[in-house]
């Protein structure tokens, strides 16, 4: 989450939207924003509703949920998803940005058309 933090900006630049989510009850999910200043959401899951609904994998031998990135567009499709084989499995953020840049150039070009 480091370093969605360190690049939050060029999130928001591009009206992107990020949303966290977790296994941890509310309070500890605000202890941990809180303590590590995040700009973004964070959306507490310990029933795992969110990561049942979009497959997300649980792994006990690794720590628990494995990363999944979804992004997701205006119009709720989801346009891209990783699902991560370990908690280092993550794409990098400058790959993230292509890909919304991308998604964002195909929606234009669909308004356009």
């Amino acid at each position: 989450m480091a370093q969605l933090r360190n690049q939050h900006s060029e999130f928001v630049n591009r009206t992107v939207e990020i949303v966290v989510v977790g296994p941890e009850d509310a309070s500890a999910f605000l202890r941990y924003w809180k303590a590590h200043d995040l700009p973004f959401i964070g959306l507490p899951d310990p029933t795992h509703s969110v990561l049942k609904l979009y497959g997300q994998q649980v792994n006990l031998f690794k720590l628990g949920r494995m990363p999944a990135q979804v992004l997701i567009d205006r119009d709720g499709v989801a346009r891209f998803v990783h699902y991560g084989h370990s908690m280092h499995d993550i794409p990098d953020t400058a790959e993230v940005l292509a890909l919304v840049d991308e998604i964002d150039g195909a929606a234009r070009a669909e308004t356009s058309a």
